[in-house]
């Protein structure tokens, strides 16, 4: 089987939420597919992943699915490179985020990377046979139809990639438009304030100009609360947050919790021993 749900979502216009995976870990991959999440990104720019670790995750979101999970896995490269785009496609991902997206050209180079050529269009992805992607080897139909089933979503998370988002959007074979606040928040002049006005119209902006071009529109949420504004604004592909945030979450939660409980026993003994 060759479809990609991911894709298929992104196409409907479906809202779809997933989690950024930055331990390195198919464990936790595999655990994270099991909890709601429609996607995964396995993430190859801010974390400890490569190639051969990126793989053994792509192996647990794919058992998981065997299992009855839902979530898709998408590959998030460490910049905008076809030599790193075919690495990922060849380890079995069909869907890949590149990074920092500035112009209109680099949204077609991003689209071609991920394209074996075939009828003029393009496409520079080299061609191996023994790979996981076609089962290696196994798979006679894969080199013949993996283009059908790819997903090209660009990121914008500078000042540049806003000032041309039209004609980012406008490129054909983008299939999802992803906003990075952070990045984009330091590139505006406003490091570490996701949340000033500037940002936010620019975020708002983008969103409107991806819906316009009838482009899927996402955004990276710390939260619930912030994925529901960003679905006001028309988003449908919610990032919320990532692995190491719900695990830091949930333990600073419960510790705090049970700190609480203990902490009025440890007042009396400080004040008896005081």
């Amino acid at each position: 089987m060759h479809d990609n749900p991911v894709k298929e979502a992104l196409r409907s216009g479906a809202t779809t939420t997933g989690t950024w995976l930055t331990l390195g870990s198919p464990a936790v991959a595999e655990a994270l597919a099991h909890c709601g999440f429609d996607w995964l990104v396995v993430d190859l720019e801010h974390a400890p992943n490569n190639p051969a670790s990126a793989v053994e995750q792509l192996r647990a979101i794919d058992a998981a699915r065997v299992r009855g999970a839902r979530a898709g896995a998408i590959v998030r490269l460490a910049e905008n490179d076809p030599v790193l785009a075919k690495r990922a496609m060849d380890i079995g991902a069909q869907t890949l985020i590149f990074p920092n997206v500035n112009s209109a050209d680099e949204a077609h180079a991003a689209v071609r990377a991920m394209l074996y050529p075939q009828n003029g269009n393009g496409g520079v992805r080299g061609v191996a046979g023994l790979v996981r992607a076609g089962r290696y080897g196994l798979d006679p139909l894969y080199v013949k139809t993996a283009n059908e089933h790819v997903a090209t979503i660009v990121q914008i998370e500078s000042r540049s990639g806003v000032d041309n988002a039209a004609a980012i959007c406008a490129v054909e074979g983008v299939d999802c438009v992803f906003l990075g606040p952070s990045d984009l928040a330091a590139s505006l002049g406003h490091l570490g304030d996701i949340r000033h006005p500037d940002v936010v119209e620019a975020m708002r902006s983008v969103v409107a100009q991806a819906r316009e071009a009838g482009k899927a529109a996402g955004v990276f949420a710390n939260g619930a609360d912030d994925a529901e504004l960003f679905i006001s604004w028309g988003a449908t592909f919610i990032g919320l947050h990532s692995d190491v945030r719900w695990l830091c979450q949930g333990a600073t939660q419960e510790t705090g919790r049970l700190a609480a409980k203990l902490r009025p026993e440890e007042t009396i003994k400080a004040q008896a021993l005081s």
